[in-house]
């Protein structure tokens, strides 16, 4: 497992942004466009949501508010699935295309624990905190026909890691699986919890403290209206042997 590239964005705007065949609103602002670089790349804890963006040295983050900040500090793709998506799409995906910071050989990205944590050359310690949520950004940047729909089935978004131990990257660098939490909470099964299958999101908090927290927010407020619904008398029924059980209940919103 190595990393193939270490890849940067700057802010630009719709203008000066020709993307990889996409239509963006006029007058958009953006770092999605990230590129490879060469040479060395620090990587840190930029700070809290909100006020910080990229932990990733020359990278710029605009939509402060959804994106960025010491949980979602650093993205991660595999190149193993850019691949897929390249012979899906008929058009070449180089790193970075996905607006990823590091582009994987190897490693399963999406198989990846929340609470994972991978060592990244000799001083870099990541964790995996969350998957990477489709945005229309995205889907203007990539200029494909229901691209949201089409990223959020395939299940395989990538992953968000804060930065445990600040160090150094770059390209060709190994990448190392040093702790692998017991839960069964993967970066794949998140992604399906917050999209497409909504009651696996109580699940989610089987991952503690290492799930990020607007997520862990999001799971324990589902869980809670769960509990309402199926806790009282209105929310059981008789079954017909006398016996009461929860009832269904569906489109619980978070």
């Amino acid at each position: 497992m190595y990393l193939i590239s270490v890849n940067v964005g700057r802010s630009r705007t719709t203008g000066d942004l020709p993307g990889t065949g996409g239509s963006f609103t006029d007058g958009l602002e953006t770092g999605i466009d990230k590129r490879p670089v060469e040479g060395a790349v620090a990587v840190a804890s930029p700070g809290p949501k909100g006020t910080a963006g990229s932990g990733v040295a020359g990278d710029h983050v605009v939509d402060l508010r959804h994106h960025g900040g010491d949980h979602q500090a650093v993205y991660a793709f595999a190149r193993e699935d850019l691949d897929g998506w390249e012979r899906e799409l008929g058009r070449p995906l180089p790193g970075g295309s996905f607006g990823e910071n590091l582009t994987t050989s190897g490693l399963d990205v999406n198989g990846a624990r929340i609470g994972e944590r991978w060592r990244i050359g000799t001083d870099l310690l990541l964790e995996v905190t969350a998957p990477r949520i489709p945005c229309r950004t995205f889907a203007d940047w990539l200029g494909e026909r229901g691209w949201i729909r089409r990223f959020t089935q395939e299940a395989a978004p990538g992953a968000y890691l804060r930065v445990i131990e600040p160090g150094q990257i770059r390209a060709g660098d190994p990448i190392t699986v040093v702790h692998r939490p017991g839960h069964d909470v993967t970066i794949s099964h998140t992604f399906r919890a917050l999209t497409t299958e909504r009651a696996l999101l109580p699940t989610l908090l089987e991952a503690g403290d290492a799930l990020e927290p607007r997520l862990r927010e999001k799971a324990l407020a589902y869980t809670e209206r769960q509990k309402e619904a199926t806790g009282g008398p209105e929310g059981r029924r008789e079954t017909a042997d006398g016996h009461q059980q929860a009832a269904a209940s569906t489109n619980v919103p978070v």
